[in-house]
């Protein structure tokens, strides 16, 4: 999500299941789960919970290049999945990665396309045309001399990369979420939607009293039934902060993910006062770090072991990212950069599910 003067939130949503069969994910792919996909020439940390161990598994995958920016821009959020660790902010940990054009076309494949469903790659920015042409062939052109030799490089690179990855590891082998992709929503566009759905009840309710039918009845029923739990709810905790964060999800309870970079967060409770002695300065280069996404409770459901389809022990609020203000990267660099977590628990899981 490219910055500018007007804050836009975007929302992420589940979009289906990704079927490793009939599409290839890559860097560019906004995803729940699966494998991490690197960006070309960047090497991910395969980070273990400071709590327990465990191998840190894939939450989130990100692709979010900055308005302006000559780089391709990843994040990839990662969690123990553990039931005593998931609201630990020190068992969570999120990565950005950076790579320019010509680094990624030196060495990318193109992916299979996308289903129908599927969002462009470049949704959470901007920018997105910006991009346009150059996604479509990330090898940097078809052009061959009749060789093939091209082919065979980039085919050659693809391989090396991939053996690269593999790793030999022990019973406790990194854990694998079953993959989904995010599409997503402009939150304006849903609270045009509210807005005019509440012109409609409006002219429901003129209607009823001109007429003196209770057709409000009929079509009552579900509004009633949220704004009673909505109540009941701000009855329930008292909490000003955690009502607010009901209201507004409230537009869209499947939301998995809300995403304005320089913005401010949906909070489940008060931040702490000294929040800016909280969240540390970047590590690269001690620079301050700003917020740029949050995770929200309806992805918790969402979050099922690949192998075996249990569901994770894995529970929060929200959890909050924060990254470099300046995006710092340095050219030619090979290792992602890691950015910080804030955790926030959910006062009451059950309204979630």
């Amino acid at each position: 999500m490219a910055s500018s003067s007007k804050e836009v939130t975007l929302i992420g949503v589940c979009d289906g299941w990704i079927d490793a069969r009939s599409y290839r994910t890559s860097y560019l792919t906004n995803k729940v789960g699966g494998q991490p996909d690197s960006l070309p020439v960047i090497s991910l940390p395969r980070a273990r919970c400071s709590r327990c161990g465990t191998p840190l598994a894939l939450v989130v995958q990100i692709y979010c290049p900055l308005q302006a920016s000559p780089y391709h821009r990843t994040l990839h959020v990662f969690a123990c999945p553990g039931v005593q660790c998931g609201g630990s902010a020190d068992s969570w940990t999120v990565f950005r990665s950076q790579c320019t054009e010509p680094e990624a076309a030196r060495t990318s494949r193109k992916p299979l396309p996308a289903p129908q469903a599927q969002q462009r790659a470049t949704d959470w920015c901007e920018a997105a045309d910006d991009w346009g042409e150059e996604q479509e062939d990330p090898g940097g052109g078809g052009e061959t001399d009749g060789s093939g030799e091209k082919e065979e490089e980039v085919i050659h690179t693809d391989v090396s990369n991939r053996l690269e990855d593999l790793h030999l590891e022990g019973p406790e082998d990194t854990p694998v979420f079953c993959p989904y992709f995010i599409s997503v929503i402009e939150e304006s566009d849903l609270e045009e939607e509210e807005d005019g759905l509440a012109h409609a009840q409006e002219l429901l309710r003129e209607y009823e009293r001109r007429e003196g039918v209770a057709v409000g009845e009929l079509m009552g029923g579900e509004d009633g039934a949220a704004e009673e739990q909505y109540e009941k709810t701000r009855a329930r905790h008292g909490d000003d902060v955690f009502s607010r964060f009901m209201k507004m999800i409230s537009l869209c309870p499947e939301q998995i993910l809300r995403y304005c970079h320089g913005g401010q967060p949906l909070l489940v409770s008060q931040l702490p006062s000294d929040m800016e002695h909280v969240v540390l300065a970047c590590g690269s280069c001690g620079g301050s770090r700003m917020f740029e996404l949050q995770l929200m409770p309806a992805l918790v459901n969402l979050l099922q072991r690949r192998e075996g389809g249990a569901p994770a022990q894995l529970e929060f609020g929200t959890v909050l990212v924060y990254t470099c203000t300046k995006s710092c990267w340095t050219v030619g660099a090979c290792s992602a950069v890691e950015e910080f977590c804030f955790v926030q628990m959910d006062p009451d899981q059950k309204f979630f599910k």
